[in-house]
């Protein structure tokens, strides 16, 4: 299965730390971020990885290179202005293929199990499964929650239903991306996950393990105690 990873925002809210270093390349642990999920995608069996890159990315492609120290083939999606998470899928729908593949955003980490996730059963109609989190204190409403029968299959918010937050970390078939009537070239995700839950063909489970958004400094700082104290 080959795997995406987003990583072509602005890091606004990590400022200064981004005015003159890509979010992915902010260390933790002692390397880059975008490294931890590198090893952690070799380590499950991925071995094609693509990335979308904008701000400063000219850095990534610098620092991570054709991906063979990692034991990995990197491609790059080069964006002159970030795409958003849907624009930047549609840009590579061609080198994805046919075959459903792991979307990780850039700025999560999470000690999930990928290669469990990776070889999980993703029936024909489902266009995706996502991985969701018990809701953080920055996303307290939290963003999508289970329909009622006990299949996994998501529906958006409704009054009274018990919430979770999307981790950040899917199992996507590019279909999801290629048959929304509304894609384009600048759209968010969470436009096609709501196109396909109207379908009743958008799955998820939740993790109820590590799990991190590395969107602000005092979360970046939060990562770095943790694994640097091998937890």
């Amino acid at each position: 299965m080959k795997a995406m990873i987003l990583a072509a925002g602005l890091g606004k809210r990590m400022r200064p730390l981004t005015d003159y270093l890509p979010k992915p390349l902010l260390p933790v642990a002692g390397r880059p971020l975008i490294e931890h999920h590198l090893m952690r995608l070799q380590a499950a069996g991925v071995r094609e990885v693509i990335i979308n890159i904008a701000h400063l990315g000219h850095l990534v492609r610098e620092s991570l290179g054709d991906g063979s120290r990692f034991g990995l083939s990197i491609e790059y999606s080069e964006e002159g202005k970030p795409l958003e998470t849907g624009g930047a899928i549609n840009r590579v729908l061609s080198q994805l293929g046919e075959d459903p593949f792991l979307l990780i955003n850039g700025d999560v980490w999470t000690d999930c199990d990928l290669r469990a996730l990776i070889q999980s059963d993703l029936p024909e109609a489902c266009l995706g499964h996502l991985l969701l989190v018990p809701n953080p204190d920055h996303c307290e409403q939290g963003n999508f929650c289970f329909r009622e029968g006990g299949d996994g299959v998501l529906q958006p918010l409704t009054q009274g239903c018990d919430s979770f937050t999307f981790s950040g970390v899917s199992v996507l078939r590019p279909q999801l991306i290629a048959d929304f009537p509304e894609r384009r070239e600048y759209f968010p995700l969470r436009e096609a996950f709501f196109w396909a839950m109207d379908q009743g063909r958008l799955r998820g489970e939740v993790f109820t393990g590590h799990w991190v958004d590395v969107g602000t400094p005092e979360r970046l700082q939060q990562l770095d105690r943790l694994l640097s104290q091998g937890d």
